[in-house]
């Protein structure tokens, strides 16, 4: 049986109609006679939605106790039982209440994929988890529930339920989304139109990058070239002199123009000549273009406008910038220039910008050479002027005798006239030709291969000795130049690795995606393996159907004896492969260091869990003792019957029982919740609830009239887990009590601040000091002279761990006047789009 398929419905905001169009699709596939069932759907009192499930067959949910608690959740195991053809199920990114068959809903959706049962299922943009930080900049709220980027990327099917601000905040003021109560809340707060609209854009932008991963994808599997104009992206040619900046704004500006612009910019390192690009220059430009919020790119390419034009067709790219040119005007009889070319070769797909700059005609600095080869044009004038260069040199020296002498020096001109255009080849075959049509022409006996006088002999010995040395010695500065040439590329390629590295770019997947924009390629794998002959497997790749062995590869480079980097396009010339041979050691090396972290990582949660376990059996063995000797003399001295205790007597030793009882069971109650929080097992169940039905229940276990409370009736409702908060209270409260003089009752207030309500516990005792006000919150920390009774030093720690877990803060400040308050902040009902939390975010629908 295969793999299901994944469809999501992707809103911007609760309440644009996700749920509505996902019973809308199970209504239609029913009437088409699909299997189709309702795994899971809230439709939160919403009548219009609740409508929609009329007809469709609803599979019973499981019933969880939490708390003492009822909740209800999908019953996988009963979907499963059922087996549909398509089940749909809401909320992709709803944590499932602990006892679960797991702890994220769509882990469930993955069991059921897995078993072939295709889902349809919703999500909110908020939702995702790359996005967490944007949305809390924008709405100042921290989605808690989140589903992984890739579980969405990897759906078969996306569809964005779209709506305007305007209209969703009708719908919301009509009651069409949340009841009446707290409309004016959600209206003022999270549902304002700047909030709406900046995430409309995230959701629109986010669906678009999934399209145009889609398109990228379909044009690389059906190897289109042609470019399709559907996204704006406007590819920067740059020469790494100082026009480079203004190019790269003048990009910026056109991207502007148009929603979903995309700036790339471009060198290329010339490998048949050499360059005159500023390293320094590059860098700054560089830094310019990845500021402005586009990409930076290294390529080499043996032809400038070739490799420029067939970058840009590569990335789908519509537009290239280009500078002016800064040659002078003589320069221009060696060709029409890099602009030139681009512009006749671009065709009718992509617009060519050229852009004037302060530095047009100023000259580039160094002369840029051809190359290698020395270009196909320059060795065929080479030979042209070899070959035809004594022939029409004949014709005309046989109008007008200058004598042998001149004779031969014109024909000496000429060969190195061509050694200069053409190199060697074409310089010894002027050298034969002319000394051939030296001898029949101009050397008595005339018109005859033969030479009369010894002299004349020695004078074409002379000339063919003279060509073939010009000729060489301009064929050696060609290579020198070649070699210069590519050493310059090389060390430019190398510089920029070094670079990366000392940047800290550390990714396999960018280091094999900057070798293949730099080779050409069209995908790029990092090969492993166990031993000689175990199966190589793939470490990370780059690009379509990248090799899946290195026999496969048109290029592989080994790395070690088990380790090889494959490249796939076309074979690379022997004079690449030292280049390659560099990128392949860095990537070995950023593969381990990787692997390094990775375990660095687990080395430290191992630490870090010895370190508390340590800390915990010495808590066992010191703080335990002490509450469990006092409680074993008092029932020792109960039972002895040597003595005759008086009632006062017995009721002081049943007190001193019962109080060291108390103190065992906090003890445990803080070992057991730091256990838990150092775990990660915590998970808030977080509800909407008034702080005076929680925090009178935390002064329970404190001495009465030791703690005064002021918790206001006007406070508005607060989103947190009540047992948490509950613990958190008690802990602090606790913790001043124990430092707070005896006449000194600790208050506990509340107010509120703008989305935010305070719990502020305040005492009287000696205070902390600033720089200990942070080291008070670390687990087995007690401040001061504390005696050994005063606990294990975990209140603190878990009642931080608590409050960040139910996404607030726990902070100290001093107290005016002397003495400590801690400050409890969590999250006001009236500051979310409904519940802010876990259990309210299932209304985003």
């Amino acid at each position: 049986m295969g793999r299901g398929k994944l469809r999501i419905y992707l809103g911007a905001a609760p309440g644009v109609g996700k749920t509505y169009a996902m019973l809308s699709e199970a209504h239609r596939r029913v009437e088409r006679g699909t299997d189709c069932v309702v795994a899971f759907v809230e439709h939160h009192n919403r009548p219009r939605t609740e409508v929609m499930l009329h007809g469709l067959e609803q599979i019973p949910r499981k019933q969880l106790d939490y708390r003492g608690s009822v909740f209800t959740e999908m019953d996988v195991d009963a979907v499963l039982l059922r087996a549909p053809a398509v089940a749909l199920v809401d909320e992709l990114a709803h944590t499932n209440v602990p006892g679960s068959r797991n702890a994220k809903r769509w882990q469930d959706v993955e069991e059921l994929l897995a078993a072939g049962i295709d889902v349809v299922s919703t999500v909110n943009i908020q939702h995702l988890e790359s996005l967490g930080d944007v949305v809390e900049s924008i709405t100042g709220v921290r989605q808690r529930e989140t589903v992984p980027d890739e579980v969405v990327r990897r759906a078969d099917q996306i569809e964005l339920v779209d709506m305007s601000p305007q209209a969703l905040r009708r719908r919301m003021a009509h009651g069409n989304i949340y009841k009446s109560d707290k409309v004016d809340a959600a209206l003022s707060n999270y549902f304002r139109p700047g909030n709406l609209t900046a995430l409309r854009e995230l959701a629109l932008l986010w669906v678009a990058d999934r399209v145009d991963e889609y398109l990228t994808e379909y044009r690389s599997e059906h190897r289109v070239s042609k470019i399709w104009g559907s996204r704006e992206r406007i590819v920067v040619g740059l020469t790494g002199g100082p026009e480079g900046r203004t190019l790269i704004r003048r990009a910026a500006r056109l991207a502007e123009k148009g929603a979903g612009g995309e700036v790339m910019a471009v060198y290329i390192a010339r490998s048949d000549g050499l360059t005159s690009a500023s390293p320094k220059e590059l860098a700054v430009q560089r830094t310019l273009v990845e500021d402005l919020g586009g990409t930076f790119h290294h390529v080499i390419g043996e032809d400038i406008p070739v490799a420029l034009l067939d970058f840009a067709r590569g990335v789908n790219a519509t537009q290239i910038v280009l500078g002016s040119s800064r040659r002078k005007t003589w320069q221009y009889v060696f060709g029409p220039g890099v602009g030139a070319t681009v512009a006749r070769e671009s065709g009718p797909d992509l617009d060519v910008h050229i852009v004037t700059h302060g530095e047009v005609a100023k000259g580039r600095g160094l002369p840029v050479a051809r190359g290698a080869r020395l270009g196909r044009s320059r060795i065929i004038w080479g030979w042209l002027v070899g070959v035809g260069g004594p022939v029409v040199l004949a014709f005309l020296l046989n109008t007008v005798d200058l004598g042998l002498a001149n004779d031969m020096l014109l024909f000496l001109t000429v060969t190195v006239a061509a050694a200069l255009l053409g190199g060697l080849l074409p310089a010894l075959a002027s050298a034969a030709f002319g000394s051939l049509l030296l001898n029949y022409y101009y050397t008595p006996p005339l018109h005859r291969l033969t030479i009369a006088d010894p002299k004349n002999i020695v004078a074409i010995a002379i000339f063919v000795g003279v060509a073939v040395s010009v000729a060489s010695v301009v064929d050696l500065a060609a290579r020198r130049t070649h070699q210069a040439a590519r050493l310059r590329a090389e060390s430019e390629i190398l510089s920029f690795l070094a670079g990366s590295v000392l940047r800290g770019e550390t990714s396999l997947e960018a280091l094999l995606e900057r070798v293949r924009e730099t080779f050409g390629m069209e995908s790029v794998a990092l090969l492993e393996r166990a031993g000689d002959v175990d199966p190589w497997t793939c470490a990370g790749s780059v690009g379509p159907q990248s090799p899946k062995r290195p026999e496969d590869a048109d290029v592989d480079m080994p790395v070690g004896d088990h380790m090889a980097l494959a490249l796939s396009g076309r074979v690379l010339p022997a004079s690449d492969r030292r280049v390659l041979a560099a990128f392949a050691a860095q990537a070995a090396v950023v593969l381990d260091r990787q692997r390094l972290q990775h375990e660095a990582d687990q080395a430290k949660e191992l630490a870090e869990g010895n370190r508390i376990r340590t800390a915990l059996l010495a808590a066992v063995s010191h703080d335990l003792r002490t509450p469990l000797a006092a409680i074993k003399a008092a029932v020792s001295s109960l039972r002895s019957d040597d003595v005759a205790w008086s009632e006062e007597d017995q009721a002081e030793l049943l007190e001193a029982i019962e109080e060291g009882a108390d103190r065992l069971d906090h003890l445990v109650g803080n070992l057991l919740d730091m256990s838990r929080l150092q775990t990660g097992t915590v998970t808030p169940l977080i509800r909407e609830i008034d702080l005076d039905e929680v925090v009178p229940m935390a002064l329970g276990g404190v001495p009465e009239g030791s703690a005064e409370l002021d918790i206001p009736e006007t406070l508005p409702m607060v989103a947190v887990d009540p047992g948490l908060l509950e613990r958190a209270v008690a802990n602090l409260v606790e913790n001043a009590v124990k430092y707070s003089p005896s006449d000194e009752p600790v208050l506990v207030s509340a107010s509120a601040m703008a989305n935010r309500v305070e719990v502020r516990v305040v005492d009287r005792g000696p205070g902390v000091p600033d720089e200990a006000k942070d080291r008070i919150f670390a687990p087995f920390q007690r401040y001061g002279d504390a005696p050994r009774g005063a606990g294990v030093g975990l209140g603190l720690a878990v009642a931080r761990g608590f409050a960040e877990a139910m996404g607030g803060t726990l902070n100290a400040e001093d107290t005016p006047g002397g003495g400590l308050t801690m400050v409890l902040t969590v999250r006001a009902v009236d500051s979310l789009p409904d519940l802010a939390t876990a259990t309210a975010e299932r209304q985003a629908s």
